[in-house]
C-alpha cells in the first residue's frame, strides 16, 4: 500500500515539475528562435540541434529527479532541500545551456568574395575586436548584422591575412576586415546569379523549394537571384535571395554551388 502511495505521490509532483519545465522551455524556445536564430539560421547555424539537445536533457532530467527523491515520508524541510537542489542544478544546466546556443548565434552576415556568410561569436577572431569600426564592435541578441568585407591594402596585410586563414579566419571572421555592406554592393551585383536559370537546371524536388521560397518573397523569379549562403556548420545548403540592387529578399534550403 505504501508503494503505491509514494509512486502516486512522486508521479505527481514530477507531473507538476514537468509542466514547470515546459512553461520555461517554450520561453527558452522564444528567445531562442524569436531573436537569436531567426528563419533560416535555426538550420544554418545548428540553433536547432543545439535547443533541442539542451532542452530534452533538462526537461527530461528535472521531473525524473523529482519523481526519485520525492517521499512523502520525508518532512517539510526534508522535501524543499531535495526539490531546491533538484531546481537549482537544472536552472544551472539551463543557463549554461543558454549561455553555450547563444555562442553560436549569428550576430554577422558577411559578404565574402562570391557568398555569404554566416558569422556566430564563436568564429570570429575576437583578439582584433577592437580594430572593426565601433558600431561594429558590439554583438546584437536580435539577429545578424549585414556587412562587407574588404581584401589586404598592403603587404603586413597580405601576411597578416595568410596567418588568420591559417588559423581558421576567414574575412568575414575579422573584424578588421568588416566594412559597411554599401561598399560590397557593386561586387554583389557583379557576383550574383540569376535564379530563373538555376530553377531550370535542377531536380522537380529542389525546384518546388525554389517556388515556395520565390512565393513567400513577393517577386517574380525573373526579378530575383541568389548567392551561396554558408556558415561553419552548413556549407552548402542554403542560398540568399537578392533582388536587382543586391538587397536581400529571401532564402531557400539550395545548394548554391550548383553548377
Amino acid at each position: 500500500m505504501y508503494k503505491n502511495q509514494r509512486l502516486s505521490a512522486s508521479f505527481k509532483a514530477a507531473a507538476i515539475h514537468l509542466a514547470i519545465s515546459l512553461i520555461i522551455g517554450a520561453v527558452a524556445a522564444i528567445i531562442v528562435f524569436g531573436f537569436w536564430f531567426r528563419f533560416p539560421y535555426e538550420s544554418l547555424a545548428g540553433g536547432q540541434h543545439l535547443f533541442w539537445m539542451l532542452v530534452s536533457i533538462d526537461v527530461i532530467c528535472g521531473p525524473l529527479l523529482t519523481a526519485i527523491l520525492y517521499n512523502p515520508k520525508k518532512s517539510r524541510a526534508e522535501l524543499f532541500i531535495d526539490l531546491s537542489i533538484v531546481s537549482i542544478l537544472q536552472i544551472a544546466a539551463l543557463l549554461y545551456g543558454l549561455h553555450t546556443i547563444s555562442l553560436a548565434r549569428p550576430v554577422r552576415l558577411a559578404f565574402e568574395v562570391d557568398r555569404f556568410v554566416a558569422v556566430s561569436p564563436v568564429d570570429i577572431d575576437m583578439s582584433n575586436l577592437h580594430r572593426a569600426s565601433r558600431e561594429l564592435r558590439s554583438f546584437g541578441w536580435t539577429g545578424p548584422v549585414l556587412v562587407g568585407t574588404r581584401g589586404a591594402q598592403n603587404g603586413d596585410e597580405v601576411i597578416e591575412s595568410i596567418n588568420l586563414s591559417a588559423q581558421g579566419f576567414e574575412p568575414s571572421a575579422r573584424p578588421a576586415a568588416w566594412v559597411s555592406y554599401e561598399s560590397n554592393r557593386e561586387q554583389v551585383k557583379s557576383r550574383m546569379r540569376s535564379l530563373a536559370k538555376l530553377r531550370g537546371q535542377v531536380s522537380d524536388d529542389v525546384g518546388g523549394l525554389i517556388d515556395n521560397a520565390v512565393r513567400k518573397s513577393g517577386k517574380k523569379i525573373e526579378e530575383i537571384y541568389y548567392l551561396p549562403l554558408v556558415s561553419k556548420k552548413n556549407l552548402d545548403e542554403w542560398v540568399v535571395f537578392l533582388d536587382a540592387d543586391a538587397n536581400i529578399v529571401g532564402y531557400a534550403a539550395v545548394d548554391g554551388f550548383l553548377p
